[in-house]
């Protein structure tokens, strides 16, 4: 029997403007966290076709692009949808408990 993922807080609801990836810091892991459609999103934030940050890209319709290179990655999969990326980068679980984003680093398959 797996343990239940641990989640930690992330940043407050109301600090993530619509469609405005907020970087954080988790445990030493960079993770791009996304309020989008009505959703609170949290990928990993480094491409993984170049290493930089996903978080000074833009979002649009659940994807976030890679402001060096174009690559764009689904929010609620990591998986890559436009090039040059080919590899999917992490997403993680989100809650939310008042105005507190919890997030766990344990990936979701």
């Amino acid at each position: 029997m797996t343990a239940a993922p641990t989640f930690v807080r992330a940043c407050g609801l109301s600090e993530l403007d619509e469609d405005t990836p907020k970087r954080v810091e988790l445990d030493g892991t960079p993770v791009s966290v996304v309020r989008t459609e009505g959703e609170v999103f949290a990928i990993h934030d480094v491409c993984s076709h170049a290493n930089v940050s996903l978080s000074e890209g833009e979002v649009e319709d659940c994807q976030i692009e890679c402001w060096l290179h174009g690559s764009s990655f689904d929010l609620r999969t990591g998986k890559p949808s436009g090039l040059p990326a080919t590899r999917p980068v992490p997403v993680y679980p989100v809650k939310i408990e008042g105005d507190d984003v919890l997030v766990s680093l344990h990936q979701e398959s």
